[in-house]
């Protein structure tokens, strides 16, 4: 009886110890569960604003593209009407002159004159509206020769000293790529020129077979980096538009009166 007595509260102890350590199991257990719990639910969320960024960065692309589209457009239509058409117009009146009676041959030639002349300044205008949207060369040639002809119009122009190397392969790009980095390049030069007031620009590319990189730079009066990151034009919004269509990313480095430099990569 002594013995047993002994041994009862030392089952009853070791029995409580289990129920104890079993408890604690399932506390930890649930501690675990629930930290795991809103962990995921932590994950999900950030995954959730993740893809709402990036849903919300497509908006802004999709609704820069459109004003883009828009504005060029209404640069086309303005061409067509203050250019060509008001040309146009003047050589339907000429040539209604050569109708009126008794005109003497001094009177006719320069009337004649008058409209091969209007006339060839309206078909070179309609020739340059028809480049700009997409140059023959760019077309027919491809990206390099291209941006090489793009170049030789600011330096034949007296615009800019516009120095352009290129060691990548643009044949492994296709159509609508070869197009987004001739529209980038083009923009950057054109914000160099007439914001920038630069007199030279280098335009360096270089690639492998997985990715291409441009690094471009000028001599211009440069800005402020943050106002540029708060109030973005829409040259430089056309250009991210086009740098992710390219799947590429894009860097800015500039100071008042330091220059620009900018360098942009994206894959083949």
């Amino acid at each position: 009886m002594g013995m047993e007595s002994d041994v009862l509260p030392k089952a009853n102890e070791t029995g409580t110890i289990i129920i104890y350590v079993i408890f604690l199991m399932l506390f930890m257990g649930s501690i675990l569960l629930l930290f795991f719990y809103f962990s995921k639910k932590k994950i999900v969320q950030k995954e959730l604003e993740k893809k709402d960024l990036e849903l919300q960065y497509q908006k802004e692309l999709l609704q820069n593209t459109l004003l883009v589209q828009e504005e060029e457009r209404q640069r086309i239509a303005r061409d067509l009407h203050d250019d060509i058409s008001s040309k146009l117009n003047i050589v339907s009146l000429n040539s209604h002159l050569l109708t009126t009676p008794d005109l003497n041959k001094d009177e006719v030639t320069e009337i004649t004159d008058n409209i091969i002349s209007l006339v060839g300044k309206a078909l070179e205008n309609s020739r340059k509206i028809a480049h700009d949207l997409l140059p023959p060369v760019l077309e027919k040639f491809g990206l390099d020769a291209g941006l090489k002809e793009l170049c030789f119009e600011y330096n034949s122009n007296k615009v800019a000293i516009v120095d352009y190397e290129n060691k990548a392969d643009f044949e492994q790009l296709d159509s609508s790529r070869q197009l987004h980095v001739f529209r980038i390049v083009q923009e950057l030069i054109n914000n160099s020129v007439r914001h920038g007031k630069a007199s030279k620009i280098s335009i360096n590319f270089q690639g492998n077979n997985t990715s291409i990189q441009c690094k471009y730079n000028d001599n211009g009066r440069g800005f402020n980096i943050e106002d540029v990151k708060n109030k973005k034009g829409l040259g430089m919004k056309n250009i991210e538009t086009r740098i992710f269509f390219l799947n590429g990313d894009i860097t800015i480095d500039s100071a008042i009166n330091k220059g620009t430099y900018i360098t942009f990569n994206f894959n083949c």
